[in-house]
């Protein structure tokens, strides 16, 4: 009798441990749970506590910087209309994002107010034809231009209003004529302006490679030259330039006579051009005109 009383004493003595330790670790469990620590999943009955998903790094568009300034791309046609204009636009946006600036895309000339105009740092001309503006709206573009603004003009720009002189001017050079597309050599003159520095001394490519009315040299800073006897077609001679740019009316003008074709803007040397022209223009690039940088290759090219 008193045998079976020890072992029931025993016995009572076990399950009274037993519930206490199962109380204890529940008691410890659920207090962990309500303290742990956001991003830590609490383990309870003694296994390790396993971290929760981690938070992702920050997306690039969270620390991108707020553009520095707007340029508005201006593909507006009166004439011919060329098939590059989307890929030009779709370039441009992307140039934008490399050289922390906005893009405004409009063919609608009711953009050329002053009010509006004063938004923009720089305004392209995309391949544009023809007569695109009213004289209201030319007036505000020189205002612009006088108060500092830039101007790119890309290509059919020098096919764009032949009967506004100031606008001529501005451009450099009106379009003569073209022969096929083809492969030529450009002769850069001057590698120091940000839209050549990249480029090597003769840089072959190709597009439509346009004759002008006249050289602008006499008016222009040259920075790019065709050489004629690597393609057929040319009819300007020894001195052809296809790229250049000058200082204008308070404000600055840059222009590219390639572009014509779509595959011109998915080259990285000629968005390269481009995008140094737009910086240029919008007055975001510094260049000290000073001594050009391959005068001895254009001589001896010529």
């Amino acid at each position: 009798m008193n045998r079976m009383i020890l072992v029931f004493a025993a016995a009572s003595t076990v399950a009274a441990a037993i519930t206490t330790a199962m109380t204890t670790a529940m008691t410890t469990a659920i207090t962990t749970a309500g303290t742990a620590v956001a991003g830590t999943v609490a383990a309870p009955w003694g296994i390790p506590a396993k971290p929760g998903p981690a938070a992702g790094p920050p997306s690039p568009e969270q620390h991108k910087p707020p553009a520095d300034f707007r340029v508005m791309v201006f593909s507006k046609t009166a004439g011919f209309r060329h098939d590059s204009i989307p890929a030009g636009i779709e370039a441009i946006r992307e140039l934008g994002k490399d050289g922390n600036f906005e893009v405004e895309a409009t063919e609608d000339a009711e953009a050329f107010t002053r009010e509006n105009l004063e938004r923009f740092a720089a305004v392209v001309f995309l391949n544009t034809t023809g007569d695109v503006l009213a004289r209201a709206q030319e007036e505000a573009f020189e205002a612009f231009i006088s108060s500092g603004g830039g101007y790119v003009g890309v290509h059919s720009a020098a096919d764009t209003e032949y009967d506004w002189e100031w606008y001529g001017s501005l451009v450099g050079a009106y379009f003569k004529t073209h022969p096929k597309i083809q492969e030529g050599v450009n002769v850069v003159e001057d590698r120091t302006h940000p839209s050549t520095h990249h480029l090597p001394d003769r840089w072959r490519r190709t597009d439509e490679w346009y004759c002008y009315r006249s050289s602008p040299r006499e008016r222009v800073r040259v920075l790019v030259s065709l050489d004629e006897t690597t393609y057929e077609g040319g009819s300007m001679g020894a001195d052809h330039p296809i790229s250049w740019c000058q200082e204008f009316g308070g404000g600055r003008s840059w222009y590219t006579g390639g572009g014509h074709t779509a595959e011109s803007y998915s080259e990285p040397s000629f968005s390269a051009h481009l995008l140094g022209g737009i910086l240029w223009a919008a007055g975001k690039a510094a260049w000290e005109e000073g001594e050009k940088g391959n005068v001895e290759t254009r001589e001896a090219a010529n």
